[in-house]
């Protein structure tokens, strides 16, 4: 019944898919609110069009809800009946994605949207095709379309449509999300992020896999111009993402919910003797398109491994050339070279320590900044980091040294947004731990204990009895405000001056100390020094580092470091560009890591 050729139908399917990733940038916050209509109109449409064939073809294919018929089926077809079950994947797929909604709904409401709604429609939508096709064998080859009835062919070929185009933009969106928790993680090359969305938390784009799927899919679409090809290799997937899922839970079973490992040895049997039927007869479709999910799985498989690889190198080297604690004591508070005015942020990704690259960059300039924190930021395994424990403050060297190290987490959640607060944040952070270590004796660091002990600084919750003074400057407006901030209303104050709906205005925060002749003059010194250091500006420098394997690796460690993590890095996005510096004030130091 379907009027349409195979040609044009290809044509149709492209510019679909095209158009479907052009419009990615635009982010999906604008036509997200149809995506539901979208799909309970079309379960409706299907759940209808069953209920029709099974009224109007053979009302008897009711009684096949009976699990009797399958024993009865394999009994009689043998090692075929076991061989369609790899066909029969496609009436299950997509099921299991429903719970990767867990972040946004509660798995009761998931359970009864499927129990009452989803799967009431999907089963009688079947049933109406068996009843179908047991009266015209001949239309098998297409018969969803065929058991259509001509009066609601076409608006429900339109539905079918728009809800193809939902469930791609749902994978999309999916994998947007997946590779930028891979890259928080450390497991996938640094990527463009862009955040589509100003008011919606966590709706992102980037650029370069929207790209790379698009000329996937394309390349699939033309290449099989078969949906059973492509209905190949979809089931393989799937049954292998559940196949994988159940032994994650069995160890979630053990290691998280701590119950016995006769009980997950159980769960796994028990699963495993169904899913594994299942995946048997999936695996004998791999001619027949199931290779595509397996290639591309091992591709992106390589380059996640590779990337890790060297990464952990590159850290480890790090790790095993810090430099010594000793040896900056003994330059004294000025380094052995000239302080100038200033705040140095050297970016490293050590916890603890001083970076190789720093005496690097001492040994080659003969000025530094006065006040330097080491910044390490950190994608710990978390889905989000609240801002009240984000910033972990502590001392380098003694005080007359001027020297920081600031910790920032992040979860793999959570969004890095380039809003400018992070400089003034940090200087406040600073600020309340330089009071905090005045006022609690035991934050106060020691020359056995320097460069060990941090503390968590808390907007809510650290109280103190010196406020800082934050004079806040928009420059469009010319309008300025002086707000008294207390550590424990640090960022509420910021917030309530700091319009979020008007990003391209040009903030200037100044701090200052109140008058108070109470305060230890110590503290007021190195709070002076930190303030005027901020006013002098803020450099953020980094080291631009080329990973080389050794003379004496081998063949494979030297192929894998020196050409394949070589291409990824000088392909990837730049660190300073990944963590939103500002290209006026940055300052690269070249260095070699042989690994």
């Amino acid at each position: 019944m379907l009027p349409i050729f195979v040609g044009e139908l290809l044509i149709l399917a492209c510019v679909i898919l095209v158009g479907l990733f052009a419009l990615q940038h635009f982010g999906t916050h604008k036509v997200a609110v149809m995506f539901a209509p979208i799909i309970i109109i079309w379960l409706i449409s299907i759940f209808a069009v069953g209920l029709y064939n099974v009224i109007h073809w053979n009302p008897k294919v009711i009684s096949a809800i009976s699990p009797l018929y399958i024993i009865k089926y394999f009994r009689e077809t043998g090692k075929t009946g076991w061989i369609s079950l790899g066909g029969l994947l496609l009436c299950i797929t997509g099921t299991e994605a429903m719970f990767a909604d867990l972040g946004h709904f509660t798995a009761l409401s998931i359970r009864l949207a499927f129990t009452f709604f989803v799967y009431p429609c999907l089963v009688v939508q079947y049933m109406g095709q068996a009843a179908y096709l047991s009266k015209n064998l001949d239309k098998i080859p297409n018969s969803f379309y065929d058991s259509i009835p001509e009066p609601v062919f076409w608006p429900v070929f339109v539905v079918a449509t728009l809800s193809a185009i939902v469930g791609s933009q749902a994978i999309i969106t999916a994998t947007f999300s997946i590779v930028k928790q891979c890259h928080s993680l450390g497991c996938f090359p640094r990527v463009k992020v862009v955040h589509t969305s100003r008011h919606i938390y966590g709706q992102i784009y980037i650029p370069e896999i929207n790209w790379i799927l698009m000329i996937l899919t394309l390349a699939i679409t033309i290449g099989f111009q078969d949906t059973t090809l492509i209905g190949n290799a979809y089931g393989l997937a799937c049954m292998t993402v559940m196949f994988i899922t159940t032994f994650l839970m069995a160890l979630i079973i053990i290691f998280v919910w701590y119950k016995s490992i006769f009980l997950a040895g159980a769960f796994l049997l028990f699963f495993l003797a169904i899913e594994g039927v299942y995946l048997s007869a999936a695996f004998i479709k791999v001619p027949q398109g199931g290779w595509v999910p397996l290639v591309l799985s091992s591709v992106f498989m390589v380059v996640m491994y590779i990337w890790h690889y060297g990464t952990r190198k590159k850290y480890n080297f790090d790790l095993h050339n810090k430099v010594s604690l000793r040896w900056l004591l003994g330059l004294g508070p000025s380094l052995g070279i000239v302080r100038v005015p200033g705040i140095g942020l050297i970016y490293s990704e050590l916890a603890t320590g001083v970076p190789a690259i720093f005496s690097h960059f001492v040994t080659n300039l003969p000025a530094f900044h006065k006040v330097l924190v080491f910044v390490c930021v950190k994608s710990v395994p978390v889905p989000y980091v609240s801002p009240e424990e984000r910033f972990l403050i502590g001392r380098v060297c003694p005080r007359p040294y001027r020297m920081y190290r600031c910790i920032v987490r992040y979860g793999y959640k959570d969004v890095q947004r380039d809003d400018g607060d992070f400089e003034n944040q940090l200087i406040q952070s600073i600020a309340e731990f330089i009071q905090m270590e005045a006022e609690e004796p035991q934050f106060s660091s020691s020359e056995s204990s320097l460069d060990g002990r941090m503390a968590v600084i808390s907007t809510r919750n650290v109280e103190s009895n010196t406020n800082l003074i934050i004079s806040v400057q928009e420059e469009d407006i010319g309008s300025s405000s002086s707000i008294q901030s207390s550590k424990s209303l640090t960022l509420q104050s910021l917030q309530s001056v700091f319009d979020e709906d008007n990003p391209v205005r040009r903030r200037q925060v100044r701090f200052q100390l109140p008058s108070d002749p109470g305060m230890d003059p110590a503290v007021r010194e190195e709070l002076m020094d930190l303030i005027q250091a901020k006013e002098a500006g803020i450099a953020y420098i980094m080291g631009h580092s080329y990973v080389k394997a050794r003379r004496s690796s081998s063949f494979v460690k030297r192929f894998m470091i020196d050409i394949l993590y070589s291409f990824l890095r000088k392909n990837c996005r730049g660190p300073s560009v990944a963590l939103n510096i500002p290209h006026i004030s940055l300052i690269e130091v070249g260095m070699i890591y042989y690994v």
